[in-house]
């Protein structure tokens, strides 16, 4: 089926399915990822992605074992449950003291990852529905995975606005948000939930080995141009969006890798900027609301 409505490489439309599910990755991830770098966790999605790997090997073995016609949702059905346990469970034990957040993540990293590795093996081993999952493909994303996607999407973006400066001051200054009266461990666990949204709702797109680059590189760039929180989220997601229908586009024209050619394009123009703004050092913490300049 071909559609006419938007021009070369995007007349397709799977190619148009790609770049709906892409766009909205390209808009929650750097969303979520101006928080996570604002607190020092710039990583937890990549620990995040490989607990979720879990989850798409528990799916993929279900659906094996339930004997149904292709995995279908079951892997990001699975994955989702795994995400949101394992990104609570590493704030659970942050919060408790029992380990620092660096010690949490690991933990949760490696068992992730091992524990997927077995689940996929007794589901018959690696295979192209695996690959899709950790290198990601947006060029196959089907009607009902998309609106997955846009759906998990829309609930992110609405969580992030509705909780954007209860997170901002949790982020910024955890203890004083404490002493201040504000509800720390909701707003930690909001963050761990949606981060753990994000991570499967994208998982498809750029792959779990990559979703943590989405978060950070587009933050990175936009610390080095804007002067406030506010304005580092809105140029994040602006370099994000152009980035990934870059990377579609380029992918289609030269036949590369699309999940992958998004992510270099995304640290291109993050090199392009630092070169540019050489000497000019981003700025943690940064202020909710862009300054005002004062009068001479």
């Amino acid at each position: 089926m071909t559609a006419v409505t938007l021009p070369y490489p995007f007349e397709f439309l799977f190619m148009q399915r790609a770049l709906i599910a892409s766009v909205a990755v390209g808009v929650f991830a750097p969303m979520i990822g101006t928080f996570l770098v604002q607190k020092r966790m710039s990583l937890i999605g990549d620990g995040i992605g490989h607990i979720a790997f879990a989850g798409v090997g528990a799916g993929l073995l279900a659906s094996g074992a339930a004997a149904v016609s292709g995995p279908g949702i079951w892997p990001v059905a699975f994955a989702l449950v795994f995400a949101v346990l394992g990104a609570l469970g590493v704030e659970w034990l942050r919060a408790k003291r029992k380990a620092s957040g660096d010690l949490a993540l690991a933990l949760f990293f490696y068992s992730g990852i091992a524990a997927g590795v077995v689940l996929v093996s007794l589901g018959g081993g690696l295979n192209a529905n695996v690959l899709v999952y950790l290198f990601g493909q947006p060029l196959t994303v089907d009607r009902t995975e998309l609106v997955v996607i846009v759906s998990l999407a829309a609930a992110i973006v609405a969580a992030m606005l509705v909780f954007r400066r209860l997170l901002f001051s949790v982020v910024t200054d955890e203890d004083w948000s404490r002493v201040a009266g504000l509800p720390v461990g909701f707003a930690n666990n909001v963050l761990a939930v949606v981060t753990a949204c994000a991570v499967v709702a994208a998982m498809q797109i750029v792959g779990i080995l990559l979703i943590a680059a989405m978060m950070v590189l587009p933050v990175a760039s936009g610390q080095l141009i804007a002067r406030s929180f506010g304005g580092t989220m809105r140029w994040a997601v602006a370099i994000s969006v152009a980035s990934v229908i870059a990377g579609l586009a380029a992918s289609r024209i030269w036949g590369l890798a699309p999940g992958g050619t998004i992510v270099l394009i995304t640290a291109g123009v993050f090199a392009v900027i630092s070169i540019a703004k050489r000497g000019v050092a981003p700025r943690l913490p940064l202020p909710v609301d862009e300054p005002v300049e004062q009068e001479a």
